[in-house]
């Protein structure tokens, strides 16, 4: 297949990682990121969600097909979770008022239980996982690491040690510079139009102040941004590029359930929302009956992480195993806007090159020129 036309701008990270385009795309499927590779783009897999004895297994596969192309790993480490933990042992610390709650929202919407163990039915996020994973990630032959919600100095340390780009994804100035402390390569700014978990400043506030404390590190942009267009004015604003994440479950690639698709697709930006109904923390998704029985009156607040997750995560994953088109729900952005319908990760790439480039020329059309300025008074 042949490469698409390099972009016409190429911040100097790009060109330290060896990739032609400004993308950096995150997704659970390394399906997708093994296409965005391929096109020019630096993917990045999330493996927060997988089960630890597969993360191994992933890796080893995502190496082999990458040939050498250059991606990144992205892990949350949420602080303030238990040592050790056991879906059995914090069940039992569960109010009965939120787990009575619960058990009526399964008869009210008649969820049925998953068939298949997953992350969110067989595991709690813990420190023990995370060393786990954290090892995991450290001998694989990704090029970067990046950290959501919460910064391990140890792991910035050994990651750097080992030839690796570390990137922090801060939704603050003064997560930035707790993350500067520690010696991040990368500062990825994601604004509250992200999806998934986020703060509360948007994108386009957000950039120029992590820009401004980030001295001559490098700063991404993240958060709404779905177009070529996007692309340049995060670059315009002097990041290195921008990151993108809800794009890509329109991707074939991304195997998305086909109710989850539709409702992606039917869903305008408006139709996100900031909720703790997902994990205990701000999360934004696309909204569902299952995120909108949480915000009726009455009911309670939702618990803490790891706790919600011990909560809900068993209907999480059987409302994506068996497709439940009024039920599904996932993180997304307000991004969300350019999601019309299934494509390829290839499509998505040429359109983003070719709108950004058609961006370029716009701009480059519109600067003024010495002989372009009247003299006259």
């Amino acid at each position: 297949m042949n490469p698409l036309p390099p972009s016409p701008v190429l911040p100097p990270l790009c060109r330290r990682l060896g990739i032609r385009h400004p993308v950096f795309g995150f997704s659970h499927s390394a399906d997708v990121c093994v296409e965005i590779a391929r096109a020019g783009g630096f993917p990045v897999m999330g493996l927060s969600r997988e089960m630890p004895e597969e993360i191994p297994g992933i890796l080893r596969d995502l190496d082999a097909r990458m040939n050498g192309l250059p991606y990144g790993v992205d892990l949350m480490l949420p602080p303030n979770v238990p040592e050790d933990a056991r879906l059995e042992t914090l069940r039992t610390e569960l109010p009965a008022a939120h787990t009575a709650f619960v058990d009526r929202l399964r008869e009210e919407f008649a969820i049925e239980p998953p068939a298949r163990p997953s992350f969110f039915t067989s595991h709690v996020r813990s420190r023990k996982l995370f060393d786990e994973q954290i090892e995991q990630v450290l001998a694989s032959g990704a090029l970067g690491v990046a950290t959501a919600i919460g910064l391990r100095e140890d792991f910035i340390h050994r990651a750097k040690a080992a030839g690796k780009v570390t990137f922090s994804l801060v939704g603050s100035t003064r997560h930035a510079r707790k993350a500067l402390e520690m010696g991040v390569d990368v500062l990825v700014a994601q604004g509250y139009d992200a999806g998934g978990h986020t703060g509360p400043v948007g994108t386009m506030s957000l950039v120029p102040q992590i820009l401004e404390v980030a001295g001559g590190t490098p700063v991404l942009a993240a958060g709404g941004i779905a177009t070529g267009a996007q692309v340049l004015g995060a670059v315009s604003m002097g990041a290195h590029g921008a990151w993108l994440g809800t794009l890509w479950m329109a991707a074939a690639e991304s195997h998305t359930p086909p109710a989850l698709l539709k409702r992606l697709a039917d869903s305008r930006s408006e139709d996100t929302v900031i909720t703790r109904a997902h994990s205990g923390k701000p999360c934004r998704v696309v909204r569902s009956e299952w995120i909108s029985a949480w915000e009726r009156a009455g009911s309670p607040a939702p618990l803490g992480m790891p706790l919600q997750q011990v909560l809900t995560g068993d209907i999480f994953a059987a409302v994506h195993e068996q497709d439940r088109p009024d039920l599904i729900y996932e993180a997304a952005g307000q991004s969300v806007f350019a999601i019309r319908g299934e494509t390829t990760v290839r499509e998505q790439m040429e359109t983003l090159v070719t709108e950004l480039r058609l961006a370029w020329d716009r701009m480059t059309s519109m600067a003024q020129r010495p002989t372009d300025i009247s003299t006259d008074r």
